[in-house]
Protein backbone atom coordinates (compact mmCIF):
# COMPACT_ATOMS: atom_id res chain seq x y z
CA UNK A 1 0.00 0.00 0.00
CA UNK A 2 1.22 3.24 -1.12
CA UNK A 3 1.63 6.37 1.35
CA UNK A 4 -1.33 8.01 0.01
CA UNK A 5 -3.28 4.94 -0.07
CA UNK A 6 -2.03 4.35 3.54
CA UNK A 7 -3.06 7.76 4.45
CA UNK A 8 -6.62 7.76 2.49
CA UNK A 9 -7.37 4.32 4.67
CA UNK A 10 -6.84 6.02 7.95
CA UNK A 11 -9.28 8.84 6.87
CA UNK A 12 -11.98 6.11 6.00
CA UNK A 13 -10.95 4.55 9.65
CA UNK A 14 -11.68 7.70 11.33
CA UNK A 15 -15.13 8.10 9.15
CA UNK A 16 -16.26 4.57 9.72
CA UNK A 17 -15.81 5.17 13.47
CA UNK A 18 -18.55 7.48 13.38
CA UNK A 19 -20.70 4.24 13.53
CA UNK A 20 -19.63 3.80 17.28
CA UNK A 21 -21.72 6.97 18.08
CA UNK A 22 -24.81 6.07 16.04
CA UNK A 23 -27.67 5.02 18.67
CA UNK A 24 -30.54 2.44 17.56
CA UNK A 25 -33.74 2.38 19.15
CA UNK A 26 -33.06 -0.57 21.33
CA UNK A 27 -31.47 -0.76 24.94
CA UNK A 28 -28.92 -2.55 26.32
CA UNK A 29 -29.34 -5.11 29.66
CA UNK A 30 -28.41 -2.32 31.53
CA UNK A 31 -31.02 0.28 30.46
CA UNK A 32 -27.77 2.16 27.77
CA UNK A 33 -28.98 2.92 24.33
CA UNK A 34 -27.42 0.46 21.98
CA UNK A 35 -25.04 1.47 19.61
CA UNK A 36 -25.08 0.53 16.30
CA UNK A 37 -21.47 -0.92 15.76
CA UNK A 38 -22.23 -3.03 19.24
CA UNK A 39 -25.69 -4.60 17.07
CA UNK A 40 -23.07 -5.04 14.03
CA UNK A 41 -20.45 -6.70 16.72
CA UNK A 42 -22.67 -9.14 18.34
CA UNK A 43 -23.58 -9.85 15.03
CA UNK A 44 -20.34 -11.02 14.00
CA UNK A 45 -20.21 -13.27 17.50
CA UNK A 46 -23.55 -14.66 16.79
CA UNK A 47 -22.59 -16.16 12.93
CA UNK A 48 -19.16 -17.06 15.16
CA UNK A 49 -21.29 -19.17 17.36
CA UNK A 50 -23.13 -20.91 14.44
CA UNK A 51 -20.30 -21.66 12.34
CA UNK A 52 -20.74 -24.99 12.07
CA UNK A 53 -24.63 -24.64 11.55
CA UNK A 54 -23.80 -23.37 8.28
CA UNK A 55 -21.66 -25.59 6.39
CA UNK A 56 -20.55 -24.83 2.83
CA UNK A 57 -21.15 -21.51 2.79
CA UNK A 58 -18.13 -18.58 2.94
CA UNK A 59 -17.47 -17.91 6.09
CA UNK A 60 -15.33 -15.23 5.25
CA UNK A 61 -18.23 -13.42 3.34
CA UNK A 62 -20.56 -13.74 6.49
CA UNK A 63 -18.11 -12.23 8.41
CA UNK A 64 -17.75 -9.26 5.89
CA UNK A 65 -21.35 -8.94 5.14
CA UNK A 66 -21.93 -8.65 9.08
CA UNK A 67 -19.23 -6.22 9.92
CA UNK A 68 -20.42 -3.73 6.47
CA UNK A 69 -23.95 -4.37 6.41
CA UNK A 70 -24.84 -1.43 8.41
CA UNK A 71 -21.25 0.72 7.84
CA UNK A 72 -23.64 3.88 5.63
CA UNK A 73 -25.73 4.18 8.90
CA UNK A 74 -22.20 6.76 10.26
CA UNK A 75 -23.39 9.53 8.35
CA UNK A 76 -27.42 9.83 8.74
CA UNK A 77 -28.06 7.16 11.63
CA UNK A 78 -29.96 4.29 11.99
CA UNK A 79 -33.90 4.51 11.06
CA UNK A 80 -35.59 1.76 13.93
CA UNK A 81 -37.23 -0.94 12.33
CA UNK A 82 -40.52 0.01 13.49
CA UNK A 83 -40.11 3.29 11.08
CA UNK A 84 -38.54 1.60 8.11
CA UNK A 85 -41.17 0.69 5.67
CA UNK A 86 -41.85 5.43 6.04
CA UNK A 87 -38.52 5.19 4.56
CA UNK A 88 -38.90 4.38 1.13
CA UNK A 89 -35.11 6.22 0.08
CA UNK A 90 -33.26 4.66 3.32
CA UNK A 91 -31.30 1.63 0.79
CA UNK A 92 -30.58 4.55 -1.89
CA UNK A 93 -29.21 7.21 1.48
CA UNK A 94 -27.25 4.09 3.02
CA UNK A 95 -25.28 3.07 -0.43
CA UNK A 96 -24.36 7.26 -0.71
CA UNK A 97 -23.28 7.78 2.80
CA UNK A 98 -21.22 4.22 2.14
CA UNK A 99 -19.94 5.45 -0.89
CA UNK A 100 -19.08 9.12 0.69
CA UNK A 101 -17.37 7.41 3.76
CA UNK A 102 -15.45 4.91 1.18
CA UNK A 103 -14.31 7.77 -0.99
CA UNK A 104 -10.39 7.70 0.81
CA UNK A 105 -10.07 4.25 0.17
CA UNK A 106 -8.25 2.39 -2.62
CA UNK A 107 -10.91 1.94 -5.36
CA UNK A 108 -9.96 -1.75 -5.56
CA UNK A 109 -11.00 -2.14 -1.54
CA UNK A 110 -14.03 0.15 -1.80
CA UNK A 111 -15.29 -1.75 -4.83
CA UNK A 112 -14.94 -4.99 -2.82
CA UNK A 113 -17.10 -2.86 -0.05
CA UNK A 114 -19.86 -1.57 -2.13
CA UNK A 115 -20.11 -5.40 -3.90
CA UNK A 116 -20.66 -6.87 -0.43
CA UNK A 117 -22.57 -4.63 1.01
CA UNK A 118 -24.56 -4.57 -2.21
CA UNK A 119 -25.13 -8.62 -1.92
CA UNK A 120 -26.24 -7.77 1.40
CA UNK A 121 -28.91 -5.40 0.61
CA UNK A 122 -30.46 -7.42 -2.20
CA UNK A 123 -29.72 -10.95 -0.14
CA UNK A 124 -28.31 -11.82 -3.52
CA UNK A 125 -26.58 -15.29 -2.14
CA UNK A 126 -26.85 -17.93 0.42
CA UNK A 127 -23.99 -15.97 2.53
CA UNK A 128 -26.29 -13.01 2.55
CA UNK A 129 -29.45 -14.18 3.41
CA UNK A 130 -28.25 -16.03 6.34
CA UNK A 131 -26.61 -12.69 7.53
CA UNK A 132 -30.14 -11.27 7.00
CA UNK A 133 -31.54 -13.84 8.99
CA UNK A 134 -29.63 -13.55 11.59
CA UNK A 135 -29.65 -9.51 11.58
CA UNK A 136 -33.23 -9.81 12.13
CA UNK A 137 -32.55 -12.23 15.22
CA UNK A 138 -30.14 -10.39 16.78
CA UNK A 139 -32.59 -7.21 17.04
CA UNK A 140 -35.02 -9.23 18.63
CA UNK A 141 -32.80 -10.95 21.16
CA UNK A 142 -31.87 -7.33 22.36
CA UNK A 143 -35.19 -6.14 22.67
CA UNK A 144 -36.28 -8.99 24.58
CA UNK A 145 -32.47 -8.57 26.67
CA UNK A 146 -32.61 -4.42 27.22
CA UNK A 147 -33.65 -2.31 30.18
CA UNK A 148 -36.75 -1.07 27.63
CA UNK A 149 -38.54 2.60 28.21
CA UNK A 150 -42.19 2.43 29.32
CA UNK A 151 -44.48 1.23 26.02
CA UNK A 152 -41.80 -0.37 24.53
CA UNK A 153 -43.99 -2.52 21.34
CA UNK A 154 -42.58 -6.24 22.39
CA UNK A 155 -45.38 -7.54 19.78
CA UNK A 156 -43.23 -6.12 17.09
CA UNK A 157 -40.72 -8.77 17.53
CA UNK A 158 -43.39 -11.43 16.35
CA UNK A 159 -43.47 -10.11 12.76
CA UNK A 160 -39.95 -8.21 12.54
CA UNK A 161 -38.29 -10.33 9.91
CA UNK A 162 -40.23 -13.40 9.37
CA UNK A 163 -39.36 -13.43 5.54
CA UNK A 164 -35.59 -13.87 6.23
CA UNK A 165 -36.16 -16.65 8.61
CA UNK A 166 -36.77 -19.45 5.37
CA UNK A 167 -33.18 -18.97 4.85
CA UNK A 168 -31.90 -21.91 6.97
CA UNK A 169 -33.78 -24.26 9.51
CA UNK A 170 -31.74 -23.06 12.60
CA UNK A 171 -32.66 -19.28 12.02
CA UNK A 172 -36.30 -20.86 12.43
CA UNK A 173 -35.27 -22.86 15.44
CA UNK A 174 -34.09 -19.70 17.07
CA UNK A 175 -36.84 -17.41 16.20
CA UNK A 176 -39.44 -20.00 17.77
CA UNK A 177 -37.08 -19.73 21.13
CA UNK A 178 -36.90 -15.41 20.27
CA UNK A 179 -40.63 -15.78 19.79
CA UNK A 180 -41.22 -17.41 23.20
CA UNK A 181 -39.01 -14.95 25.12
CA UNK A 182 -41.28 -11.97 23.27
CA UNK A 183 -44.40 -13.35 24.24
CA UNK A 184 -43.24 -13.97 27.95
CA UNK A 185 -41.32 -10.37 28.12
CA UNK A 186 -44.90 -8.94 26.39
CA UNK A 187 -46.89 -10.40 29.66
CA UNK A 188 -44.78 -9.57 32.00
CA UNK A 189 -44.69 -5.96 30.93
CA UNK A 190 -48.14 -6.25 30.53
CA UNK A 191 -48.71 -7.39 34.12
CA UNK A 192 -46.18 -4.83 35.63
CA UNK A 193 -48.43 -1.73 33.77
CA UNK A 194 -51.83 -3.16 34.99
CA UNK A 195 -53.68 -1.50 37.68
CA UNK A 196 -52.51 -2.53 41.47
CA UNK A 197 -49.63 -3.93 40.14
CA UNK A 198 -46.46 -2.27 42.11
CA UNK A 199 -43.87 -0.76 40.32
Amino acid sequence: MSPSELTGTLTFLREAERLKSVLRSAYTSTGQQESTAAHSWRLCLMAMVFEEEFAGLDFGKVLKLCVLHDLGEALHGDIPAVQQDQSPNKSAQERADLQTIMQTLPTGISNVFLSLWEEYENASSPEARIVKGLDKLETILQHNQGINPPGFDYGFNLDYGQKHMGAHPLLLQIRALLDTDTRNRQASTASDSAPGSTP
